[in-house]
């Protein structure tokens, strides 16, 4: 090799050293070190409540009773894999009583742990024998309808099953050892507790007024349930179902746990703040202000960031765990009402109530 060739191929091979080094670093910094970035805008027959991401590179959106449909997307490439219709006949689905076809009104999913289903809570149903649509204002003693929890198969992608649950639900979660499905019943003021064994109700627990954000312990040993309607956060233990009340603040409406399951973190959404409570103390040990109306959050998967939209500001904010310190906030667009963290790629997915979703890389 001519000495020309080989100072050429050296430069080459430094060259190459210096970029793989420079990808290294950026994908082995931690969450709060880097920052959120527009990379996509996607649009259509959407108006998503809220979005979320699969564990198996889906990210769902749930468009409510405006566009009655769950969409889901390529969580790589954002391409529109489905649109699933909240269309069903619930007598095709074991429900006697009902004639014709119904439509629901998707609120907020959850994926179960082994990533075959979605579940989708339905704010309202729409057909014949419902007449008593829900609303934000009520009680259990308001008269409105009852609703529904969809499963979509996520291999068909069509709705499978569906459960019979309160008035207006809101938030849907799964227990990580796939045993109970929970659902927080907004007017109802319940928590009703699904076995996926036995596919029916098993369980309501007596909430308050408006209960709303679930997360569950990794062990699936706790629950944790936001009372919207008050200042303090519901701890159910899933063996025995006793209900322990912690302090937490006013109107406390999301909720997620650390990775080290040590913290809550929730939004306020009247104060447009987030806490962290820790539950060796049961108290409130950081506070920040992100915004207006702060709605829904989430944490990146190191646990060094949290992700938070301020609805009535319009705004994405990021916040640093460690010191609860606000990173940054950035517009986003009118009414974000939904965010979820998605690892695969290490971005994050924001719902815009007006009819969008907006896509931050994190670099």
């Amino acid at each position: 090799m001519s000495k020309r060739r080989l100072r050429h191929f050296s430069f080459l091979m430094i060259l190459s050293l210096l970029v793989s080094s420079s990808a290294f670093a950026e994908d082995s910094l931690t969450s709060d070190l880097k920052k959120m970035v527009l990379i996509k805008t996607i649009v259509g027959e959407i108006q998503p409540k809220s979005v979320l991401a699969s564990p198996n590179g889906l990210v769902s959106a749930h468009n409510m009773m405006y566009k009655h449909s769950v969409t889901f997307y390529d969580s790589n490439t954002f391409e529109l894999k489905a649109t699933v219709p909240d269309r069903v006949s619930l007598t095709e689905l074991g429900f006697t009583g009902y004639t014709g076809t119904y439509q629901g009104a998707p609120v907020e999913g959850a994926y179960s742990p082994d990533g075959k289903y979605l579940y989708v809570t339905n704010y309202a149903m729409y057909g014949k024998s419902f007449n008593h649509e829900g609303h934000d204002v009520c009680s259990p003693s308001s008269g409105y309808d009852a609703s529904f929890l969809y499963r979509i198969n996520l291999e068909t992608f069509k709705i499978d099953a569906a459960y019979k649950v309160g008035i207006v639900p809101k938030v849907v979660k799964v227990t990580p050892d796939n045993k109970y499905i929970l659902v927080s019943n907004w007017c109802s003021y319940d928590l009703q507790v699904i076995s996926v064994a036995a596919q029916k109700v098993v369980k309501k627990i007596k909430i308050g007024a408006y209960p709303r954000g679930i997360t569950v312990s990794n062990d699936s040993a706790f629950a944790y349930v936001a009372q919207m309607g008050g200042s303090v956060i519901h701890q159910i233990d899933l063996k025995t179902f006793a209900d322990k009340t912690l302090p937490i603040g006013p109107n406390p409406r999301a909720l997620v746990l650390s990775p080290d399951q040590k913290t809550i973190y929730a939004t306020l959404n009247a104060s447009g703040k987030v806490v962290a409570l820790d539950l060796s103390l049961n108290k409130v040990v950081k506070t920040v202000t992100t915004g207006k109306a702060t709605r829904s959050l989430d944490i990146s998967t190191d646990g060094t960031a949290l992700f938070v939209v301020n609805f009535n500001s319009a705004t994405l904010s990021k916040i640093r765990t460690s010191d609860f310190k606000v990173l940054q906030t950035v517009k986003v667009c009118p009414d974000p009402i939904g965010v979820t963290y998605e690892p695969i790629n290490d971005r994050t997915w924001v719902a815009c109530y007006k009819g969008s979703i907006k896509v931050f890389d994190n670099k």
